[in-house]
């Protein structure tokens, strides 16, 4: 089944406007295949889970990728088992340190030397030796990338200036053990080869760190931060241009494993929202479409200020006894059902034509998109989740 005959099944049942996520696995399964199959032996493919968590994609997921990264507790919970997990985030609790150490988990990242100190006490209390990666806030980052989370002053990571006295301090413990480095440091970049030169530059400085303190270390984590194009999703990240990269660094690992995180760009084309057109009207010379749904499900493009890539499937249909509202040929904006100027999902696209009882697909929805969005707002009804292709 796909998504348009999901919206014909619907409208035949006649149970209400249409609102659904719909994920469609068999295309996951597909991308991710590709993606796995384009790297080289020494990168390890990981979910970044807080993309989406939903618990049928880290289900199909489980047997293609190489492991998770989660950020709290809560995902921790949710990740298949004995698949690997790395375990990061800015501000630990004691309760995940320990559901991390007790789960076994491949690494924690340490993003301070409280961190440190806390994961060290923890692990000694437990008779256990837990694996470490240090998390850097590197000196400088990619320009291109849309959140910088690195370069400048963030809450995440150590200083790249404080690294030399973190790792000194760990290499005196007896209760950790670092196993690497970590280098998230943006979101959503679109420059494949800005994003080379940051994995390239990331290996240079592990591997001094390494020679400098006799590190006995496997894994560079370059963290994920490729990214969709919400605003032109025809010009992407080119990721064969990145791939082709990573081959040609294969004679400088020098025994090290590099492992990607990604998330949006794993799943975010494998999950669409599918709401239904309820009215369409004028306001001061400008066209207005009014969905049932909106930023409470779909907050990324509120969030980001953009227009979300969307599509029409027409209906032909129209059962009322009265009129059906509708405009051709001109700008219109899609709004939601909340009370809020700022629940606007496209702001002033160019349509043929879109009336009441069309549907409207917003693509690339498969990944911060509904658990991001801040559902309880007004209590309406939460959408459908629609699985398409799913293995039983």
């Amino acid at each position: 089944m796909r998504i348009e005959q999901y919206i014909e099944n619907k409208k035949r049942k006649h149970d209400g406007p249409i609102c659904a996520y719909v994920y469609d696995l068999g295309q996951l399964r597909k991308h991710v295949d590709t993606l796995k199959s384009s790297l080289p032996d020494f990168c390890r493919l990981f979910y970044a889970v807080k993309a989406n968590p939903d618990p049928r994609i880290l289900g199909t997921l489980a047997t293609m990728v190489d492991g998770f990264e989660v950020a709290s507790g809560g995902e921790l919970k949710k990740v298949p088992h004995n698949n690997p997990v790395l375990f990061g985030a800015p501000a630990k609790k004691q309760a995940e340190i320990e559901e991390a150490i007790d789960a076994g988990v491949e690494a924690i990242n340490v993003e301070s030397f409280h961190d440190l100190n806390r994961i060290e006490w923890l692990s000694k209390q437990k008779d256990v030796v837990t694996p470490i990666l240090i998390r850097v806030n590197l000196s400088r980052d990619v320009p291109e990338s849309h959140h910088m989370m690195s370069g400048v002053p963030t809450q995440f990571g150590v200083d790249e200036r404080d690294v030399p006295e973190i790792l000194k301090k760990a290499l005196q413990m007896n209760h950790v053990s670092v196993q690497g480095f970590h280098f998230h440091a943006m979101s959503n970049n679109l420059n494949a080869e800005a994003h080379m030169q940051f994995v390239a530059m990331c290996l240079e400085k592990a591997k001094s760190w390494r020679n400098h303190f006799g590190l006995e270390i496997r894994t560079v984590d370059i963290g994920g931060g490729i990214g969709i194009n919400y605003w032109d999703p025809d010009v992407g990240f080119e990721w064969d241009t990145f791939a082709s990269g990573l081959h040609q660094l294969e004679a400088q690992m020098d025994g090290l494993s590099l492992v990607l995180e990604l998330g949006r760009f794993m799943t975010a084309a494998a999950g669409s929202y599918v709401t239904e057109v309820l009215d369409v009207k004028a306001n001061h010379d400008h066209h207005f479409a009014l969905i049932r749904g909106g930023s409470h499900h779909l907050r990324l493009p509120a969030a980001w200020k953009m227009s979300h890539p969307f599509r029409i499937h027409p209906v032909e249909g129209w059962g009322a006894p009265y009129e059906r509202p509708g405009m051709k040929k001109a700008e219109v904006t899609i709004a939601g059902e909340l009370c809020t100027p700022n629940d606007v999902l496209v702001k002033s696209e160019y349509v043929e034509e879109l009336r009441a009882g069309d549907v409207v697909i917003f693509d690339y929805a498969g990944a911060y998109a509904w658990t991001i969005s801040h559902h309880e707002f007004l209590s309406h009804p939460e959408p459908e989740f629609i699985y398409l292709d799913e293995k039983k």
